[in-house]
């Protein structure tokens, strides 16, 4: 009789932690999606400020973002309408206006590369994202920290 191959007891054994290894790996991962969802939509905003920006600059025409904070979308003149994600929150402090949480904001870039100041706070349960306009230079600086 020949002893090769693997018995039965060793083969679900190996299984069982195969399968206990892909169960915790996968709460692992579903924790950090709405993370990884909030910072993809940080970048993707911050960008599309940015574009508007350059594009203005290069038409010599003002280039508009507007932010719909009720629907939870935000776009660009002629771009189409992009969503913010599920469980993302979106708030913009002006510093003229104040704190808007609802309704249609609209950040502005003309020819001379200038841009509507304001700061854009992206939150979900765990982390706050700080899309800080610089009216002077043009910047547009995201930050990120723990949910407040």
């Amino acid at each position: 009789m020949s002893d090769k191959g693997f018995t039965l007891l060793e083969l679900v054994i190996v299984m069982t932690l195969m399968v206990l290894f892909l169960g915790l790996s996968g709460v692992h991962f579903a924790n950090h999606l709405p993370s990884a969802r909030l910072g993809a939509a940080g970048r993707e905003l911050s960008g599309l400020i940015r574009m508007a920006r350059i594009e203005a600059m290069n038409g010599r025409e003002a280039q508009r973002v507007t932010i719909d904070l009720s629907r939870g979308t935000y776009g660009m003149e002629g771009r189409g309408k992009r969503t913010i994600p599920e469980g993302v929150t979106i708030s913009i402090i002006d510093p003229v206006r104040g704190r808007f949480s609802g309704g249609e904001y609209e950040i502005t870039a003309d020819a001379s590369g200038s841009i509507g100041a304001c700061e854009i706070l992206l939150k979900n349960a765990r982390r706050t994202l700080r899309i800080e306009i610089d009216p002077v230079v043009g910047s547009v600086v995201v930050k990120g920290g723990p949910a407040e």
